[in-house]
Formats: structure tokens, sequence, C-alpha cells
């Protein structure tokens, strides 16, 4: 019996690899005889650097950069020395839970942060960089990058330093006297434009403090058009160009970044489907399962990788919205907190709710375990 235990982070809570510590424990508990492999994922949102990096047995380096404020900050990244690969999250310099002690304020936000992560690595040597765009704070279309990474604007055919504030006074952009040379690979797992009813500003601008809607989309515009006119690309209405407040379409244009889906490029890099083939029983969770969750989040990309390899799969989550459509997709579903006890202090106890709600299911874990 080999089970595989591949989950989530409990958001807010505990990060995957905790989780899955306190999984293994649950199990150890029922005394079931089996091998178990743990293998943390993430769809590309915070926790990928850490599932990444752990799963290719590689190493954490801290690059001193700033949030997305301006405040100096060590921000984690992950390095494959073999593949000379560098694992970022944007999260971790310019994600909005790094700014959660001030009010927000999206005309300052910026991902120059993300910007030095990126210069960090191509200084590293990387070949190859994969970024993880969810949970941004910002709205600058990647203006921040774009200084971060040398790109040259001028005004009036002086050099000039924009802000968003000051934006609509650049009149020119040209490339870095160091060209970019590392391939970028962005896990993004949302198909919106960069400007319009869908794009970044009107969607998802609100979350970051965006009030004043058309301020923001008249700077994005003038952002995309120096792009195509003075470097002669105009990623502005591929998918995914508006994620993380219009980073998605400043990776396209400034390092010629690729967009794929988070989970499935997490997947790709850890060998997730070479390791649930190898298991019977795969355990995979986060902190709530619910229709969201099969708009290609992590857990549920296992459990459909799980089914297609004809393997016995649990999702296991603080909550469960237990809709038909998400109970085809498992075997078993076990929620961890007891409906009486708050929000917080569930996440406060989420490793021991978890390994007494293994403890409360132990006969379906064992028939399921004895069934594979």
């Amino acid at each position: 019996m080999r089970i595989l235990i591949a989950n989530d982070k409990f958001k807010g809570s505990l990060g995957a690899g905790a989780i899955a510590g306190h999984i293994k424990n649950g199990l150890k508990s029922l005394n079931i005889e089996a091998e178990i492999d743990i293998c943390p994922i993430a769809d590309g949102g915070e926790g990928t650097t850490e599932a990444v990096t752990a799963a290719l047995h590689g190493q954490i380096i801290l690059v001193e950069t700033v949030d997305a404020q301006g405040r100096p900050i060590k921000a984690a990244m992950g390095w494959l020395p073999e593949t000379r690969t560098a694992v970022l999250e944007m999260s971790a310099a310019s994600g909005i839970a790094l700014v959660a002690d001030l009010k927000l304020n999206p005309l300052t936000a910026n991902t120059l942060g993300t910007g030095i992560l990126l210069k960090k690595a191509a200084q590293l040597g990387a070949l190859n960089i994969l970024i993880g765009i969810g949970g941004s704070a910002t709205n600058d279309g990647g203006l921040g990058v774009a200084l971060a990474l040398g790109f040259r604007f001028n005004r009036q055919g002086q050099p000039f330093i924009p802000t968003l504030e000051t934006l609509l006074e650049a009149d020119r952009v040209a490339p870095p006297l160091q060209p970019w040379s590392a391939e970028v690979v962005v896990a993004c797992d949302v198909d919106n434009p960069l400007l319009g009813p869908r794009g970044a500003t009107r969607i998802y601008g609100p979350q970051k403090g965006v009030t004043d809607f058309v301020w923001f989309e008249h700077r994005l515009e003038h952002l995309a058009d120096l792009v195509k006119r003075d470097l002669g690309c105009d990623p502005r209405d591929m998918p995914g160009a508006g994620a993380a407040g219009g980073l998605g379409f400043g990776l396209m244009a400034f390092t010629d970044g690729r967009l794929t889906s988070g989970f499935e490029i997490v997947a790709q890099h850890i060998g997730l489907e070479a390791r649930i083939a190898a298991a019977d029983v795969i355990i995979t969770g986060e902190g709530r399962l619910d229709a969201q969750s099969l708009q290609g989040k992590g857990p549920v990309g296992v459990a459909e990788m799980a089914r297609r390899l004809g393997k016995k799969i649990v999702g296991i989550a603080g909550s469960i919205d237990d809709s038909p459509a998400l109970r085809t997709r498992f075997d078993l579903l076990i929620g961890i907190k007891p409906p009486e006890m708050p929000l917080a202090e569930a996440m406060q106890r989420t490793g021991e709710l978890i390994e007494f709600a293994i403890t409360r299911e132990a006969p379906a874990l064992r028939q399921l375990t004895a069934l594979s």
C-alpha cells in the first residue's frame, strides 16, 4: 500500500508542508500499513516556491527587495542549481498580504519588488524562471517590473522614471541595455485581458482599493500603446494579461513570458503524475473545497489526475461545500472544522483538527485503503 499526500496550503493557517505532516501523523495513528509519499502542491499562488523547491530538492534563497509600497523586505526565492531554474512568487514581494498593515493605496502600489526578484534570478544565472502571480496588491501593468529590469522611459527626449501618477508623461520606452535572456513561465489561472470590462482594473481593482476606474484604465492603455509602438509587441488582449493588476501583460511585454495554467506547470515541475501513478490512495486538500475549487484549483486538479489514473482520492479541507459536482471527483471528503467552532479558533487549531478528523473517519479510510 502506497499513499500519496499531495495537498495545498490552508490559506491563513498553515503551509502545504505543515498540513501534509499533520495528515501523515493522523494516518500513522490508524496503524494502516502503508508507505507514505509527501508531495506538497500549489496552483501558482502563495506556496508555489515552497512546493516546487521542496519537491525538487532545491534551496531557498532570501532576496532583499521591497514590498508593494516600497518598504524593504526579504523574499524567498527557490533555486534549482542542476537546471538553473528560479522559482518565484510575486506575492512574496508585491503581495497584498504584505501591506495589510497599511491603508490600501493603489496609486502608489507597484511591482518593483517583483522586478528585483526577477533581476536577482537573472544575476544568479537562471536559464528558466517559474513565477506565480496570485495575490497581487498592485494595478500597475508591470511598470515596476519594467523599471527594475532596466527598461528606459523618456519624456520629451530626456530620461524619465515614471510612476503610475506620471506615466502619461512618458512618450517613449526602450529595451534595457542588458538584454533579457531567461525563459519565463508564468503560472496564471485567469484569462482576463488587460483592459475593458473584464480587464485588470474593473475586475480585480476594487479589492486593491481602486475606485477611479477611468484613471487607472487610461494609464494602463498608455503603457500598452508605448509597448506596442516602441517594443513591437502587444499582449494587451492575450488571456491572462489582466492577471495580478496587469502583471500578466507586463511579464509578456518585458520578459517575453509565457502564461500557462498554475496547477499544470507546478504539477509538471514536481512530477506529480508519476507520483500519483505510483500510489494507491491519494490525499489532497486546501482550506476550503467548494465550487471555486472546480475552476483550476490544485486539489481538484490532483483529484482529476487521480481519477484518470484509476486511483482512490480523498479530499481534506477546513470546510467543504458538499455539492454533487465536487463529490463526483472524490471517493471521500473530510471537513475538519466543527460547525460550532469559530473560524478564527479553527485556523489556530488546524493541525490538531486535521489529526482528529482523520481519526474520526478511520472506518471509511480503512475501508478505502483495503479496497485499493
